[in-house]
C-alpha cells in the first residue's frame, strides 16, 4: 500500500533497517574464518571469493553499523562494526605513510596503494561515527590524522577544494579517475560531496576551529564552483584545477544527495547567513531533480544532460538519497510536493528494489523496474561489492528515525 503519513513512513523504515539492511550484512559482508571483507555476493547470494576488497566498502560498513548502533542499538550491529574497524585499522591501514589503501587481496594485502581522497574522506566519516557511537579514542585519533593529511597534501590551498586522488606517499599521480566511469580529472563534485560529509561528522564530535574554518571554505567552495543553475538548478561533475567545467552530464542522484548534505554541513558550521543562502540552493536543487530527474512513478533517473534524461535505469541508492533529500526539503519550506516525492521513492523502493526472495536491495534496475541482470553481465550487479554497500539504504532509513519522531 502506498505511504500515507510520516508515521507510516517511519514504521515502514525501521522494519527495513533492522529487519533486512541491517541483518543481511552482519550476516554476509565478512568471512567468518579470516575477518576480511567478502569479495562479491551475488543477487542469488553466491559468494565469489578471487577480487579485490576495497576500503571505501569496509568505511561504509564501519559508518552503518555505528550509525545504526545510535538509533536502534543491538550487539550484533557493535559486532559488526568491529569487524570492519579491525580492518581498516588493520590490513587497509598504511603504517608508513598514513592514511588507508584503496584495496587488499583476499589475503589481506594490500593490492592497491594509491591515495584516493574519495577513500580517505569515508574512512573520516566511518571513524568519526564509530566514535560518536562508542566513544573509541583510537577511531577519533584515526579520523583526525586522516583529516590533517587531507589538509596538508590534498588541499589545494591556491584554488581551494581537495584534487582527486595521490601516490601511496602522498605525492602526485598521472591517472586520478576514481573509477572507470569517471573522467581523469582534478577535481570532481563527488569527491568534495563525500570529503564535505566526512568534515561534517568529523565536527560533530570534534568541533576544532581549524576544522571549522576547512569545512567553511568547502561548502562555499561548493556553492561558487560546482553549483550552477545551467539549465536548472544543479551541482556539474568534474572541473580542472581551475574550476572549468570538463562536461555537461547531470546526475540526479548526487544532485538530491546533495541538497541536503549541503544543509547538514551549513548546520555544523553554525553561521546563521551561510545556512540561509545554503537553504536557498538546497530548495532549488531538490525542486531541480522534482521537476526533471523523477520518472512518473516518482523513482529517479540515472542521469542525463542539457537536453534530458539520456539514461533511465534506477539505480538503488538515487532511490534511498531521494527519500532523504525530499524529506529535508519538505522540513525546510513545509512543501507538500516535496512530502509526496519523498513517499513516493519509498513506495518505489518497496514495490520493487527490495529484494522480497533472498534480503537486501537491487543495485540496478531498467525504467520499468526489473532488476539488470546479475554479476556475470556487469559487475555492478550484485549485493554486495565495491560499489554496492548499506551506507545509502541503511542511512536512508536513520534519516528518517531522526527525522520523524515516534
Amino acid at each position: 500500500m502506498p505511504i500515507q503519513s510520516l508515521a507510516e513512513l517511519r514504521q515502514r523504515a525501521e522494519q527495513e533497517l533492522t529487519q533486512d539492511i541491517l541483518p543481511f550484512w552482519a550476516k554476509h559482508a565478512f568471512e567468518p574464518t579470516t575477518g576480511n571483507l567478502v569479495g562479491v555476493v551475488t543477487n542469488d547470494l553466491r559468494r565469489l571469493d578471487g577480487v579485490p576488497r576495497h576500503v571505501v566498502l569496509c568505511a561504509r560498513i564501519l559508518w552503518t553499523f555505528a550509525a545504526a548502533q545510535r538509533v536502534v542499538p543491538s550487539q550484533q550491529w557493535l559486532d559488526a562494526g568491529r569487524k570492519a574497524l579491525a580492518l581498516l585499522e588493520g590490513p587497509f591501514w598504511d603504517s608508513a605513510n598514513g592514511g588507508v589503501f584503496w584495496s587488499i587481496d583476499d589475503a589481506m594485502r594490500p593490492l592497491s596503494d594509491r591515495k584516493q581522497v574519495y577513500a580517505q574522506a569515508f574512512t573520516i566519516y566511518g571513524l568519526s561515527e564509530w566514535y560518536a557511537a562508542t566513544g573509541d579514542q583510537g577511531a577519533l585519533l584515526r579520523a583526525q590524522g586522516i583529516y590533517r593529511l587531507l589538509e596538508t597534501k590534498a588541499r589545494d590551498l591556491q584554488d581551494r577544494g581537495y584534487i582527486e586522488a595521490l601516490s601511496a606517499q602522498w605525492g602526485t599521480l598521472a591517472d586520478m579517475r576514481l573509477s572507470d566511469k569517471d573522467l581523469n580529472s582534478p577535481k570532481s563534485m563527488n569527491t568534495l560531496l563525500h570529503v564535505l560529509e566526512a568534515y561534517t561528522a568529523l565536527l560533530r564530535v570534534w568541533p576544532d576551529e581549524g576544522l571549522r574554518a576547512a569545512l567553511r571554505d568547502l561548502l562555499e567552495v561548493m556553492l561558487e564552483k560546482i553549483y550552477t543553475e545551467t539549465p536548472y538548478p544543479r551541482f556539474a561533475l568534474f572541473f580542472d584545477m581551475k574550476w572549468k567545467s570538463l562536461n555537461e552530464g547531470i546526475s540526479y542522484g548526487h544532485d538530491i544527495e546533495t541538497s541536503w548534505l549541503i544543509w547538514e554541513a551549513a548546520l555544523a558550521i553554525g553561521d546563521k547567513a551561510l545556512q540561509e543562502r545554503t537553504r536557498t540552493i538546497a530548495l532549488k536543487m531538490a525542486r531541480g531533480v522534482l521537476e526533471n530527474g523523477l520518472d512518473r512513478d516518482g523513482a529517479v533517473f540515472y542521469g542525463g544532460d542539457a537536453t534530458g534524461v539520456l539514461n533511465d535505469q534506477k539505480h538503488w541508492w538515487p532511490q534511498a538519497e531521494a527519500v532523504v533529500g525530499f524529506l529535508n526539503a519538505h522540513e525546510l519550506d513545509g512543501s507538500p510536493a516535496s512530502l509526496t516525492a519523498a513517499f513516493r521513492a519509498w513506495d518505489f523502493i518497496e514495490g520493487f528494489v527490495i529484494d522480497r526472495v533472498h534480503g537486501e536491495w537491487f543495485s540496478n534496475l531498467n525504467r520499468h523496474g526489473r532488476p539488470l541482470g546479475d554479476y556475470q553481465d556487469n559487475p555492478d550487479y550484485c549485493k554486495i561489492g565495491p560499489w554496492k554497500c548499506p551506507y545509502h539504504n541503511a542511512r536512508a532509513c536513520i534519516e528518517v528515525l531522526r527525522r520523524v519522531k515516534a
